[in-house]
């Protein structure tokens, strides 16, 4: 019993438990039902200290079980990759496994793009608030913060700003308005504005305006008659005392210069 306690007091947690004899006889073992199985069993063995590193890393935004998971992976890779030669399998184990929590968050969190600067202020205005908060209750001022993270003021902003980039809202959540009684409850979705094709009606009148101005008067008139006055071809032919296939021959000759004129390029003609 006291030897136990004794190699627990060395090593510092009740989590690092003492496998070196198994991590040498795995090294000497070829791949096979024994191999998997000791690997399988040193994992487990280990799985304890994996879990408490990830807790260090809960309440920044990502699930317990994800960072548990991550937290794993880790460790299976430092069981692969371990040499009892390098020392204490410990050693080797944590910084493997909070490099994959930290790649966790760096990589895989964000909800939107975030560059590698605008991460690294967030995580010391992070710590800043964090002991702030810790010294008095409140939420601490950002000029207090850019005291206590040695940053500008505008760089807090940016890190506070980057803070809620973890998680995005999702488009379902819900909302309360303030109209009447106790607010209306609507979705995010319901407050979000949607293609207006009246738009792409005002661009594409606008494109064709001076095209139009510049048709010959008859051209200008059977397009006025046909499209505006919702006449036949064979009524503007007996307005104008021309023929229906005339009529037909001027309205496609004039709508496909109108089109070419409108899709035209400006800069090809300026150039």
């Amino acid at each position: 019993m006291s030897d136990t306690l004794h190699s627990r007091s060395r090593r510092g947690h009740d989590d690092t438990p003492d496998t070196t004899a198994a991590f040498v006889r795995l090294g000497a073992l070829a791949q096979g039902p024994e191999y998997e199985a000791l690997r399988d069993d040193l994992v487990a063995r280990w799985l304890p200290m994996a879990q408490r590193l990830a807790l260090k890393y809960r309440n920044r935004g990502a699930e317990i079980d994800d960072l548990y998971q991550v937290a794993a992976m880790g460790l299976v890779k430092a069981v692969d990759r371990y040499e009892v030669a390098r020392g204490p399998f410990e050693s080797y184990a944590i910084p493997t496994i909070v490099g994959e929590l930290k790649r966790h968050f760096r990589d895989a969190l964000w909800a939107v793009h975030v560059p590698r600067r605008i991460q690294d202020i967030r995580n010391k205005v992070r710590v800043a608030r964090h002991e702030l908060k810790a010294m008095r209750p409140g939420e601490p001022t950002v000029a207090e913060l850019a005291a206590r993270s040695g940053l500008d003021e505008q760089d807090v902003r940016d890190g506070l700003e980057a803070l809620g980039c973890f998680k995005s809202l999702s488009l379902e959540a819900e909302s309360r308005t303030e109209d009447g009684d106790g607010g209306e409850t609507v979705s995010l979705t319901d407050t979000l504005g949607a293609p207006d094709p009246g738009f792409d009606a005002v661009i594409d009148r606008e494109a064709v305006r001076p095209a139009l101005r510049a048709l010959p008067e008859r051209e200008s008139q059977i397009l006025y008659m046909r499209f505006f006055g919702d006449m036949t071809q064979n009524q503007i032919a007996s307005a104008l005392g021309i023929s229906q296939m005339h009529v037909s021959r001027l309205l496609n000759s004039t709508c496909a210069r109108l089109r070419d004129e409108a899709l035209a390029d400006p800069r090809v003609g300026a150039a």
